[in-house]
């Protein structure tokens, strides 16, 4: 009986081995008990051996998607990690902003939206693994990369590189990011399996001992996960840095890409940092789209090479206020406000068909059933809305802004303003005396965009392309006044430390430098709204009138708040703010013609709605449950 009950007993422990072998692998790609109370007692974290990653020691590949929570209302936070559980993803990658999190230079504001410890303690509780992605520099197309623009106030600074004006900042800045970072690591029993030493930085490459020293900046500081880079094809060799994973970016899988990726690391597991799933948009540009079907066939294709993959976007979001990036190459291009990104979810995090067939793919990956995809918001039509009064920016600018008195045009960033932290975005207004006309030259001076005043009418404009204006002449002294917009700074590329805004040099009238400037900045913060909301001289708004000017309405909202966009037909240019939110920037050239307005953002009753237009302003603006992102081109 012994022998016959030791069989069993072997034959029960080996069919409990089975089956628990079988469990192991089946949530080798589902870690769904991810709960940060849960991990304490896991030490190994994500690690490579030869072409695979292990986690804890068992076999793991990272379905991941990029998602960004400053580019994203909180309260949507957990929807949209839902949704990534949902399409089978185990990962979630986020970049952190410098910027927004140190505005002011030696202030770090970790509240609200920007409030990364709970983003990440939330993707814990969702069951999502993360990498982190801290920068400094993050691209993303996002102003300056993600670099506050109060590093440009050095005349010498070298961004990016081991000059001590740079790293110090730097130093100072990971001296506080990291103590929110370190305790939500794997092996500190948080969600964050992988740590991104900078980006990119193969495509920039000035300092060869940068690299090493972001490396040793995270190492120093507490960080003890897997440390990754992240290149295109062509940076990839001179973005490695050694203890580093490096991954690949594309959106297609051009032949022997991943061969090369890993003939410069032998043996290692492949990985897509960046899968891009659309592409961003440019005013003055279509609406860029990528095939649905060609998308998931490349993803397919990578995943059957082995390889881990990370999608660029899973979930763009908006580049609310004024935070978009820019392009320099040819010539200078402003992003959009949108930053759709034609990805898996929508702007507004609703489900699109990349969504459906990237859920089947994974589902037939993972051999087992995923989450339901949670219903999705309602949108909402509020209809026409009047802007019953306004307000000339000529009439209300005394009274709101003190002016900056100098011999000389000073660009945005080293305006003594904010704590001699500058001013990093908006608008800023120069005004200077003149007597007669003449030829006006920037000697291509303005950046980015200025609109050109005699007093209050309107002469033309000066920017990248027109450097030379003819201002007609006149009886006496009269004000020449430049309304200068900062149209995004350029986010990649070798131009990176010419990136300072407003008039960043002489302005020249008949080939005489002008003098003796009153500068006023427009940064158009929350202050400034709650002064200009409370300021004399709002009045009806006549049938005609020519920008700048405030304009302001009332939407009233009956019942729960939904999302909404705002369609500003007959408006120019100009930015939207609605209950003191920046919705960002609108422009008749598009392709972008909605603005996105978060229900959350909105309250039952009057809200209240303030629009900055630079010229030509309409008397309605339309709520529509309907985005409209602009006529489209699909990406080569």
């Amino acid at each position: 009986m012994w022998p016959c009950g030791g069989r069993r007993q072997r034959r029960f422990g080996g069919v409990a081995m089975l089956l628990l072998v079988l469990w192991l692998l089946a949530r080798r790609f589902n870690w769904s008990e991810l709960v940060p109370v849960r991990l304490w007692g896991r030490t190994l974290g994500l690690q490579t051996k030869h072409s695979q990653f292990l986690l804890e020691g068992m076999p793991f590949r990272i379905f991941g998607g990029s998602m960004h929570y400053f580019r994203v209302p909180r309260e949507y936070w957990e929807d949209r990690m839902l949704k990534m559980k949902a399409c089978g993803l185990n990962t979630l990658t986020t970049y952190v902003p410098w910027n927004l999190h140190e505005q002011t230079r030696g202030k770090f504001d970790f509240s609200e939206n920007l409030d990364l410890e709970a983003f990440l303690s939330l993707a814990a509780k969702n069951g999502l693994w993360v990498i982190l992605r801290p920068g400094p520099y993050i691209c993303s197309e996002w102003d300056l990369g993600g670099l506050p623009s109060w590093l440009l106030q050095d005349p010498e600074m070298q961004l990016r590189t081991t000059y001590k004006g740079f790293t110090e900042a730097v130093d100072a800045y990971f001296d506080r990011l990291m103590p929110i970072v370190v305790p939500l690591q794997y092996k500190r029993g948080g969600p964050i399996i992988a740590v991104q030493v900078e980006n990119e930085y193969g495509s920039y490459a000035k300092d060869s001992n940068y690299m090493a020293y972001v490396k040793m900046a995270l190492l120093s500081r507490g960080i003890v996960e897997l440390l990754m880079t992240s290149d295109n094809k062509n940076g990839l060799s001179y973005g490695l840095v050694e203890g580093a994973l490096a991954t690949v970016n594309f959106q297609k899988l051009e032949p022997g890409v991943l061969k090369y990726l890993d003939k410069i690391q032998r043996d290692q597991p492949m990985m897509v940092m960046e899968y891009w799933t659309g592409w961003f948009d440019n005013w003055g540009g279509p609406h860029c789209v990528f095939d649905a079907d060609e998308m998931v066939n490349t993803v397919a294709s990578i995943l059957r090479l082995g390889a881990s993959i990370n999608l660029y976007m899973f979930h763009g979001g908006t580049n609310f206020g004024f935070m978009n990036g820019a392009l320099k190459t040819d010539e200078y291009k402003s992003d959009v406000t949108s930053y759709d990104y034609d990805a898996v979810l929508t702007e507004a995090g609703d489900y699109t068909s990349k969504f459906f067939k990237l859920r089947q793919l994974f589902s037939t990956i993972i051999g087992q059933p995923l989450p339901l995809p949670p219903m999705i918001e309602s949108k909402a039509s509020y209809g026409a809305i009047l802007l019953h009064q306004y307000i000339s920016l000529w009439d209300v600018l005394p009274s709101l802004v003190q002016p900056i008195k100098s011999e000389f045009p000073v660009n945005m960033e080293n305006l003594q303003l904010n704590d001699s932290s500058g001013q990093s975005y908006g608008y800023v207004l120069y005004e200077v005396v003149i007597f007669g006309g003449g030829q006006l030259h920037s000697r291509d001076h303005v950046r980015d965009r200025a609109q050109v005043f005699i007093n209050t009418m309107y002469v033309g404009e000066l920017d990248y392309n027109t450097v030379e204006l003819s201002l007609p002449e006149g009886q006496g002294f009269r004000q020449l006044r430049l309304l200068v917009e900062n149209r995004g700074r350029v986010n990649y590329g070798l131009s990176l430390n010419e990136q300072r805004k407003g008039l960043i040099g002489d302005i020249f009238l008949n080939k005489t430098p002008l003098r003796n400037f009153r500068i006023y900045s427009l940064e158009m913060k929350p202050d400034f709204l709650k002064s200009l909301q409370h300021a004399g001289g709002w009045s009806a708004v006549p049938d005609y009138f020519v920008g700048p000017a405030f304009f302001r309405g009332k939407l009233w909202i009956e019942h729960q708040p939904q999302d909404t966009f705002l369609k500003l037909q007959g408006w120019e240019k100009g930015v939207v703010f609605v209950n003191g939110h920046n919705l960002g920037r609108y422009w008749k050239i598009g392709p972008q013609e909605t603005l996105y307005l978060p229900g959350p953002w909105l309250r039952k009753g009057s809200n209240e709605i303030i629009i900055f237009e630079e010229r030509a302003a309409g008397r309605i603006i339309q709520s529509v449950d309907i985005p409209y992102l602009g006529r489209t081109q699909y990406v080569d």
